[in-house]
């Protein structure tokens, strides 16, 4: 791929996929940059560790290769799974179709689809990477607890590796 080329990539919120931001960034860039990106559009803060995965669901994303991770960058990661911070975008996204998850957070769980949906040309005096699309209002990234009744908060979950609902009681 030329320097001179751009990649847009379609960012979903995994469990709403109404809400979106399609972004454009030079595939030359890493993948730590595009999650930067990423969670720039949806104005979240950039404060946690993240990892970028070939299986397309929750139950299967840690079983497929390739993965990528922050974790491998720091040396903590598992054998095989290689790095975001010398990955280039391209590198990790090879063709337009080709998807993703990004996680980001492993606490909270923040799950985004990301796919490429096309190449494109890097223009003159254009800064990247800009969002080229949006859709839906992103959730609060640390919602207020007092905003909740009782019976809302966080009393189920989901187990990532095989995608259980799992009851955590009150």
């Amino acid at each position: 791929m030329p320097q001179t080329d751009t990649l847009i990539l379609r960012a979903a919120f995994e469990h709403d996929k109404s809400i979106y931001r399609d972004i454009e960034i030079e595939g030359s860039k890493t993948l730590y940059k595009l999650a930067k990106a990423i969670l720039d559009s949806f104005g979240f803060d950039f404060d946690h560790a993240f990892g970028f995965y070939s299986g397309l669901t929750p139950r299967k994303m840690y079983d497929a290769m390739p993965r990528y991770e922050l974790f491998a960058d720091m040396g903590e990661a598992d054998p095989g799974v290689l790095g975001v911070e010398k990955t280039t975008i391209a590198q990790a996204f090879p063709e337009a179709g080709h998807k993703m998850i990004f996680l980001f957070d492993y606490g909270d769980e923040w799950l985004f689809r990301v796919s490429l949906k096309e190449q494109s040309t890097k223009q003159p005096k254009t800064r990247y990477p800009r969002v080229v699309a949006s859709k839906g209002e992103a959730p609060e990234q640390y919602p207020d607890p007092d905003d909740y009744d009782e019976e809302e908060l966080a009393t189920y979950g989901m187990n990532p590796r095989t995608g259980e609902k799992i009851y955590f009681g009150k």
